[in-house]
């Protein structure tokens, strides 16, 4: 189900102690992060999970500073992103790629056009080389005979692929995902997570994924969290079978494995004439 390969155990990420408030309607802050520290280690493919209101988007928009902490440390690659000025913050988010729910594409852009956008924001490519790199991420999409389309012209998950070609073009180590599968239906919900693994064996870029499908993190993630009240209450590998799960989440996690694997050993004894009617 998951890659076998070696992952380095470094920390690609590290948050320490961060926390984050927000002002209440009626007055006064709620607190949307308790203070929380967090390592993930590069070539992993995380995910982040809780019920709604848990914290979990929050605590990935602050990985790239989209949301700045009140307090607390953002390591990424060594480098502690909230003491850095607003050019070298700029700079360190080419290595912070970023995928949202609803795509976030230019309209009136074609998929090169949006593909290349963050490439041609930075201005550190000539044509030549522009033109390579964005055919090279359409490819890892599986997108490139969609190179002159309009996002209008493309189906949710092709969407979502330009997106994730997007992403990939500045070549970041990290990859932050925001319910990228949520507006999704199941088979294409499939697709962009065969991109995602794929890009993650092939490139060994690190993706951090807050999602509140139990599924996609059955099927995709190496690792999980899990936040409640804006507080991590545990984490755990999703191979890892024998350690008791605390939360409700986690219980809710393993019952996702026994379904998916039940499903699976069926799909093994069931014969060929009988799969294909």
């Amino acid at each position: 189900m998951h890659s076998t390969r070696n992952i380095d155990t470094r920390p690609i990420i590290r948050l320490s102690g961060v926390t984050k408030t927000f002002p209440s309607p009626g007055g006064g802050t709620f607190t949307a992060v308790a203070p929380t520290s967090l390592d993930i280690p590069q070539g992993q493919i995380f995910g982040l999970i809780g019920r709604s209101g848990a914290g979990k988007s929050t605590l990935l928009r602050m990985i790239n500073l989209l949301e700045r902490p009140d307090s607390g440390e953002v390591l990424v690659d060594g480098r502690d992103l909230t003491k850095l000025s607003t050019q070298e913050l700029r700079l360190a988010r080419q290595n912070l790629g970023m995928i949202f729910q609803q795509f976030n594409l230019l309209q009136n852009a074609t998929v090169y056009e949006n593909v290349a956008f963050p490439l041609t924001l930075h201005g550190r490519f000539g044509r030549k080389e522009l033109k390579a790199r964005v055919q090279e991420c359409l490819a890892l999409v599986g997108l490139t005979d969609k190179a002159g389309h309009y996002p209008a012209q493309l189906s949710g998950g092709q969407k979502q692929r330009v997106a994730i070609a997007r992403a990939l073009a500045p070549r970041p180590q990290v990859m932050l995902c925001d319910e990228p599968t949520s507006a999704l239906d199941a088979e294409t919900t499939r697709s962009v997570l065969d991109t995602l693994r794929d890009i993650n064996r092939k490139l060994g870029v690190t993706i951090v994924i807050v999602t509140h499908e139990l599924s996609v993190v059955q099927s995709l993630c190496t690792r999980v969290a899990v936040l409640e009240n804006g507080e991590l209450v545990e984490q755990f590998d999703t191979d890892d079978h024998a350690t008791q799960r605390v939360s409700a989440l986690g219980r809710e996690l393993d019952k996702e494995r026994l379904k998916l694997q039940i499903l699976q050993e069926h799909a093994l004894h069931v014969p060929a004439s009988n799969a294909a009617e």
